[in-house]
C-alpha cells in the first residue's frame, strides 16, 4: 500500500496515512482525518510503498493539501492558545493548585483545548476544568507530563551549549542509566551528568554501545595479563585510548606501573587464551 508519513508536533510520532488522489511531498502540510476529527500535520516522509503488516488497520486517509483558510484558522488557533495559557495561569494561581503549567493545544477544529502541567503527586483540577470549559467555550482536557517532555515542550540549551537533543531531533526518549556514566568513567556527580531537566543526560547513550564493544575486548580490572615485561595485573584502563595499566612486580619484590596498548598484551578470556596482537 502506498502511504505518506504525517507529524502533527514538532519531533512528534510519524504515522502513515493514505494520501489517496492527494499529490504531496516532505515539508506539505496537509489536512488529514484521525480518530479524533481532522488535524493539520507536516508531511515527513514521500510517498512509499509498504507492507500491510506494518500498517495499523484501518489507516485513515489526507483530506486536503492545507488551504489559505486552513492556515488562518491555525493561526487563530495559536491567539487563542496564548489567550488560553495566560486565563489558566490565572486559574491556578486562584485555586492554589500544585501544578505549574507548561503548554496549551488547541485542536485543529477547536472543538478542545488541552493544556499540559508538571506536578511532583495527584493533583485535583476538577474545579479548574468547570471553569476553564465554561470562559473558553470548548472541552477542556489537562494532562500531566514528566520533566523530560517538560524540557522539550519549553526548549532551551544543554550543558554543552548546544540546543537541547530533545528539542531538536530527538523523536523519543531512550533509557539512560547511571551505569551508562560509569561504562564511561565520567564524574558521578549528579550536577556533571544531568540535563536541564534534571534527569540523566540524554546524550549518554549516543557512546554507550562503542564503550560497550570496546570494554568487551579489555581484560577487567584485577586480571592478571602478559605483557612484554612479564605478567602484571591490570589497575586501570583508558578504554577510548584502548590502554591498560598493569602492575608488574620485579625480581626485588618492588612493583612497577606501565600502560600498554591493548594489542601489546595476552589475557585469557572466557577459557581461551587472548593474544590482542592478532585481532586486527
Amino acid at each position: 500500500m502506498v502511504v505518506i508519513g504525517v507529524r502533527f508536533k514538532r519531533l512528534g510520532k510519524v504515522y502513515y496515512f493514505d494520501p489517496k488522489d492527494t499529490e504531496v511531498s516532505i515539508g506539505d502540510n496537509v489536512i488529514v482525518e484521525t480518530a479524533k476529527g481532522l488535524e493539520y500535520g507536516e508531511v515527513v516522509i514521500d510517498p512509499k510503498t509498504v507492507k500491510d503488516s506494518e500498517i495499523v488497520s484501518p489507516i485513515k486517509s489526507v483530506i486536503r493539501k492545507v488551504t489559505e483558510e486552513d492556515s488562518r484558522k491555525m493561526s487563530d488557533n495559536k491567539h487563542k492558545e496564548c489567550k488560553a495559557l495566560k486565563l489558566c495561569s490565572r486559574k491556578i494561581a486562584e485555586y492554589n493548585l500544585s501544578m505549574n503549567l507548561v503548554n496549551v493545544e488547541y485542536s485543529f477544529d477547536g472543538s478542545k483545548a488541552l493544556f499540559y502541567f508538571t506536578a511532583e503527586g495527584r493533583v485535583d483540577f476538577r474545579d479548574l476544568v468547570k471553569e476553564l470549559a465554561g470562559l473558553l467555550k470548548t472541552r477542556i482536557e489537562l494532562r500531566q507530563i514528566g520533566v523530560r517532555d517538560e524540557a522539550r515542550m519549553v526548549g532551551g540549551l544543554g550543558p554543552c551549549g548546544r540546543q537541547m537533543c530533545c528539542c531538536a531531533f530527538l523523536g523519543e526518549f531512550d533509557p539512560v542509566s547511571i551505569k551508562m556514566a560509569k561504562d564511561q568513567c565520567l564524574s558521578l556527580n549528579p550536577t556533571k551528568i544531568s540535563g536541564v531537566c534534571g534527569r540523566l543526560m540524554c546524550c549518554l547513550k549516543y557512546e554507550q554501545s562503542c564503550y560497550e564493544e570496546i570494554r568487551s575486548r579489555m581484560p577487567k580490572t584485577n586480571k592478571e595479563v602478559t605483557t612484554p615485561k612479564g605478567k602484571g595485573l591490570v589497575t586501570d584502563m583508558n578504554i577510548l585510548g584502548e590502554k591498560v595499566k598493569v602492575k608488574i612486580q620485579a625480581n626485588d619484590g618492588s612493583t612497577e606501573v606501565f600502560e600498554y596498548p591493548l594489542s601489546s598484551i595476552q589475557f585469557q578470556k572466557n577459557g581461551s587464551n587472548k593474544n590482542n596482537e592478532n585481532d586486527d
